[in-house]
C-alpha cells in the first residue's frame, strides 16, 4: 500500500522570497512570508540571511531548522499559528534578537531548549497557547525580558524565576491550571455576586445556546459560593458546643 502523502505546501522560490521583503518605519528590512501555506522553511532563504526582521507566522511550519542561527542580524522573529513542538539549539545564537513569538503551536517544556537563556538581548517573549506544563527555567537568566507570555498552558504554577526579573513590566499567565490564591477566590466571589445584583426573568425558549449555557454555569457558580460560604461561617457567640447563637 502506497504511503499517504502529507500536504505540500506552497513552494516559495527565491524569486518569491525577495519580492516579500519589506522596509519597516525604522528602516528595517523585513522577510515577510506569513499566511503563504508553508510546511517546511525552504533553504533558498539563506541567500537572504542578512535580513533583521522575518514574519513566518499563520503557516504550516512544523520544524525550525538548525541553520536559523545563520540570521546574525535578526531582530525580530515571528513563527506564531503554526505547527513547530520544538526549538532548535542553534536559535541561541541570534544575539540580536529582541522580539520572539512561537505563540500557538504544539512546544511542550523539552521542546524549549536550554539554550533560549542565551538571548540575552530579548526583551519580548511569547509562549502562549502552547503545552508547556514546567515552567521553563531558562527564561529567567533573560535579564533584558519586558514583556512574557506564557497565556493557555499547562502550568500548574505561577514561574517565580520570571518574577524576579529586573526589567519585567508584564507576565501574562492566564488560562492555566493554576490554583487561585484565597485573596483571587474571594475577590472572584465577591465580582460574581455584584455580577448578579440586576436580575432578568426570560425564557429558555428565548435564549440561544451559548445563553443558556452561560447561564447554566453562572447558576452552578453561585451555587458554589453560597454552598462555600455556608461552610465557612463563623459564629462568634457561641459559647460551649451546641449552645444556642444569639442572633442580631
Amino acid at each position: 500500500m502506497p504511503k499517504a502523502k502529507g500536504p505540500k505546501g506552497k513552494k516559495i522560490t527565491l524569486k518569491i522570497a525577495k519580492n516579500s521583503i519589506k522596509i519597516t518605519l525604522d528602516g528595517k528590512r523585513r522577510l515577510d512570508l506569513s499566511k503563504m501555506g508553508i510546511v517546511a522553511i525552504p533553504k533558498c532563504l539563506l541567500k537572504l540571511c542578512d535580513v533583521e526582521e522575518l514574519d513566518l507566522s499563520r503557516n504550516q511550519i512544523k520544524k525550525v531548522p538548525d541553520w536559523i542561527h545563520r540570521f546574525q542580524n535578526l531582530r525580530w522573529l515571528d513563527l506564531h499559528s503554526n505547527q513547530i513542538d520544538k526549538l532548535p539549539e542553534s536559535i541561541g545564537q541570534l544575539q540580536a534578537l529582541l522580539y520572539l513569538n512561537v505563540c500557538n503551536n504544539k512546544l511542550t517544556t523539552k521542546g524549549v531548549p536550554m539554550e533560549l537563556g542565551h538571548l540575552k538581548n530579548l526583551c519580548y517573549l511569547n509562549l502562549g497557547l502552547n503545552a508547556i506544563d514546567m515552567r521553563p527555567s531558562n527564561v529567567g537568566a533573560l535579564k533584558e525580558l519586558k514583556e512574557v507570555g506564557l497565556f493557555d498552558n499547562h502550568l500548574t504554577s505561577v514561574p517565580t524565576n520570571l518574577l524576579k526579573l529586573p526589567k519585567l513590566k508584564k507576565l501574562n499567565t492566564k488560562r492555566n491550571p493554576i490554583p487561585p490564591t484565597r485573596e483571587e477566590q474571594e475577590a472572584e466571589e465577591q465580582d460574581t455576586v455584584r455580577r448578579v445584583g440586576d436580575l432578568y426573568l426570560v425564557n429558555k425558549k428565548d435564549l440561544c445556546n451559548p445563553c443558556m449555557t452561560m447561564c447554566q454555569q453562572d447558576r452552578s457558580k453561585i451555587k458554589s459560593i453560597e454552598s462555600s460560604a455556608l461552610r465557612r461561617r463563623n459564629f462568634t457567640n457561641m459559647v460551649i458546643p451546641n449552645s444556642i447563637v444569639k442572633e442580631f
